[in-house]
Order: C-alpha cells, then structure tokens, then sequence
C-alpha cells in the first residue's frame, strides 16, 4: 500500500489516500473514481509531498520543516467539521444499506454478475478481497468512518 497528498483542481483542497500502487491511483484517477472529500471534485492529482524515509540507526533525525505561513493547509477545524460532515453523511446513508458482513466480497461480485439484484449493501472484506473486486472492476470503497458491526453492538 502506498499513501498520496492528492489535491483538487477546483478549490485546492488537500487530502491523503492510500492506493495499492501507483499504477492503481492511474487507474482510479483515470477512471474518475477520486473525489475531493470536501467539494467532490473529480478532477485530482498529486500534490507535493516529503518522501517518508526512515534515517538509518546510526543517524539522528532532523526536525521537520514547517509548512509556510502562507500555505494552503486546512485548519484544524475545518478538519473537524468535514469529518463530522462525512460522519453525519455516512451515518444517514447506512440505514439504506443492508449489512452483509463477511460476505461484502461475495455479495458486490454477485451483484456485479447479474446473479443477485443491485442493491447498497456494506459488511467486511480483507484486503486481498478488495483488492481482487478493484481487480476486476468491481466498485467498493470503504468506509471513511469506522463502525462496529451490527452484532457486536450490546
């Protein structure tokens, strides 16, 4: 897996996402499967980012370098409030979604098949399971705020 600083077109908004590989990102971004969390852009692309290289043992570390003044970084409330907005969203949208549990990977793939009837569903698949559903062009993403499964709720 692999992190980028991504940036939209429209309002300049940074985010980070995580991508199998670069050939991935070309892909999703080819496909225009990448939306800025804060306008829903679909125009992305990389942004600028510092390498994250370990120093070797026997080195010490410099400080970090601090954005300047003038940067376009979002504050931490603005942060804030586009995660409780993204929270609020996907909690309005996942009672309109049936949980499926272990068999995500099986059920979209069916789906997608034609051997079951299209609906929104969300339940759990390990990476290599959604990687194999990426693989074969099948759309899933997860869940941008975490939940607990309906039956490990008391």
């Amino acid at each position: 897996m692999i992190v980028f600083d991504l940036c939209c077109a429209a309002g300049e908004h940074r985010f980070e996402a995580w991508f199998a590989s670069s050939d991935s990102f070309a892909d999703q971004q080819a496909r225009g499967l990448i939306g800025c969390p804060v306008c829903g852009d679909a125009d992305i692309r990389k942004a600028v980012m510092a390498p994250r290289v370990g120093a070797k043992s026997n080195q010490t570390v410099a400080a970090p370098v601090a954005p300047p003044a003038d940067s376009a970084e979002p504050s931490p409330e603005l942060v804030r409030k586009v995660l409780a907005e993204i929270a609020a969203k996907q909690a309005e949208m996942l009672p309109q979604s049936r949980w499926v549990g272990r068999d995500f990977a099986a059920a979209a793939r069916a789906m997608h098949e034609g051997r079951a009837a299209e609906d929104l569903i969300h339940g759990q698949a390990s990476p290599q399971e959604a990687q194999a559903l990426h693989d074969d062009g099948i759309a899933a993403m997860p869940l941008l705020v975490p939940i607990a499964p309906p039956d490990a709720i008391n």
